[in-house]
């Protein structure tokens, strides 16, 4: 074989791949955007059905406190297949599934039919009209077993069966079952709202939510369904919120809907810590390697090996740990302070932030490297300004949770008071609101939250309109980097240059120096 067609075939091959990689992220894609059953078989039949060329589709799931498994999703529905029928694990066909992790070929004629809870008599020829079944055990998820068929009607073979494509979409759909599951399980709950005046009653009704997340808006469907896209894989995710948007709840949303859901998410909040303990609460310290340090002590990244670490304010790490968390993300290894062994750690990072970092960067109080590292799938809550139409579901919500501490039989809120909340701005978000709720549960003499009491905020862009103005994070940065090499009359370099206190090397401030528009005239007064 010459080297033109050595060529021709490597050429065909990696067109191939490419290919079926845009397969799989496509069918990946519909899958992470399916909510509840409906959009979950539309995406089967007009994505995956495609790529995997079945004829028909059985899904059974089996809940951990369940004893046999259920119809999950049956493209036969709309033949009357029932989902109430319990096929259990035991049964050959499941257990040879369960068994293995590659799939398995069935030919439907060396079944027999057998009893109706058997799975067996459902996919044989005479109830089906297949030929071939191919059975495989998708990822378990919080204690959830879940098998795939699909049926073909002509005879295939092992080597006939996309087992790449099958393996790379199979955690995916394992998610997105788990999605739908919970939207399920959630139902909604009604809260009659009684008014005494003219006992009007209203009703309200409200989704339990997304992973504890409440919303029904349109921009936090479109987070759950980020939340779905980037929870399968081990991409460090940064969210950005104003204090008490919830960034917590998203973290810990990502978690359980990931593979490693089995294990526990580690916590760590940069600036509830004193910045001389941040470094031993990250990496852990040996025994005598400081004042205090009386025993060995593993640290937070040690404790996250194979799960999932969860920086809280992330912003607010001392400039000197940015470097070191850096090695850490780069490497994967830690090292105890005291300790000369380094200690390999498999840590997915999700860091959240109210602050903006691009500024953050600009004004060199956070490392650029790092920031880029972290940003790798950003996702933004927005306020609850912003998302009004929630704030009726979340008010009833903690409602009901607060109610049941407080041992009062609150039903619900005046349609003053709902108009009332969703005018208010809420600068404290989600949480503000928790609190506002408790405490008129507390407050209320009546069955219904009549009156709330909402603090007043001075609005100082109203109070000083000339002193304060929108301005671009170039005009930000240029103005900063002005004020410094002012400061430090006109020196770029050296121990008292600018570049030091900004954080940087002198090259590279020259070259934003440069990109920035920043000339020697613009700081540089000559003497008299």
């Amino acid at each position: 074989m010459d080297t033109s067609d050595q060529n021709r075939i490597l050429t065909r091959r990696l067109q191939e791949m490419q290919k079926e990689q845009q397969s799989i992220s496509a069918v990946n894609m519909a899958l992470s955007k399916s909510l509840d059953h409906s959009q979950f078989g539309t995406a089967l039949q007009n994505h995956f059905k495609q790529v995997l060329k079945h004829d028909e589709i059985i899904i059974l799931n089996c809940d951990k406190d369940e004893k046999g498994f259920k119809t999950f999703y049956s493209s036969f529905a709309e033949k009357n297949y029932q989902s109430h029928i319990l096929y259990h694990p035991k049964d050959d066909v499941l257990s040879q599934c369960l068994q293995s992790a590659e799939p398995i070929v069935f030919d439907l004629k060396n079944f027999s039919n057998k009893s109706n809870q058997e799975i067996s008599s459902v996919l044989t020829t005479k109830n089906t009209g297949m030929r071939i079944a191919v059975g495989l055990a998708l990822p378990s998820f919080h204690g959830q077993e879940s098998i795939l068929f699909l049926l073909y009607k002509n005879y295939l073979t092992s080597e006939n069966i996309p087992e790449r494509i099958l393996a790379a979409v199979s955690t995916q759909l394992a998610i997105s079952m788990r999605t739908v599951q919970i939207f399920r399980m959630a139902g909604s709950l009604k809260i009659s709202l009684e008014e005494r005046n003219n006992h009007e009653q209203v009703e309200t009704k409200f989704q339990k939510g997304f992973n504890g997340i409440i919303g029904e808006s349109a921009v936090m469907q479109n987070i759950y369904e980020q939340i779905s896209q980037v929870a399968p894989s081990q991409s460090g995710v940064l969210i950005y919120g104003e204090t008490g948007t919830g960034k917590e709840l998203i973290a810990q949303a990502i978690h359980d809907l990931s593979s490693s859901s089995h294990k526990k998410m580690i916590r760590i909040n940069c600036a509830a810590i004193p910045a001389n303990l941040i470094e031993s609460e990250l990496f852990g310290h040996e025994k005598g390697s400081f004042t205090g340090a009386t025993e060995q002590r593993k640290g937070k990244f040690e404790q996250a090996n194979n799960s999932t670490i969860f920086l809280d304010e992330i912003g607010e790490l001392p400039l000197e740990l940015q470097g070191r968390l850096l090695r850490v993300i780069q490497e994967k290894e830690v090292e105890r302070i005291g300790g000369n062994k380094r200690i390999k750690v498999e840590v997915r990072i999700i860091a959240a932030t109210n602050r903006n970092l691009e500024e953050e960067v600009a004004a060199g109080r956070f490392r650029s490297d790092l920031y880029y590292r972290l940003n790798v799938f950003p996702i933004e809550l927005p306020p609850l300004r912003e998302r009004k139409e929630d704030i009726p579901f979340l008010a009833n919500f903690f409602l009901e949770k607060h109610n049941k501490k407080t041992g009062k039989k609150i039903t619900g809120f005046s349609q003053s008071v709902l108009q009332e909340m969703c005018r208010n701005p809420w600068p404290g978000n989600i949480r503000e609101l928790e609190n506002m709720v408790q405490r008129s549960i507390i407050t209320s003499k009546d069955n219904i939250i009549k009156e709330m009491i909402f603090p007043k905020i001075p609005d100082l862009q109203q109070e000083n309109p000339q002193e304060w103005q929108i301005k671009t994070l170039h005009q930000i940065e240029k103005e900063h980097i002005l004020k410094v090499v002012e400061k430090c009359n006109g020196r770029i370099s050296g121990k008292q240059g600018a570049a030091v206190l900004l954080g940087l090397p002198s090259t590279t401030l020259i070259s934003k120096m440069q990109k920035l528009g920043i000339h020697k005239q613009h700081y540089f007064k000559p003497k008299d």
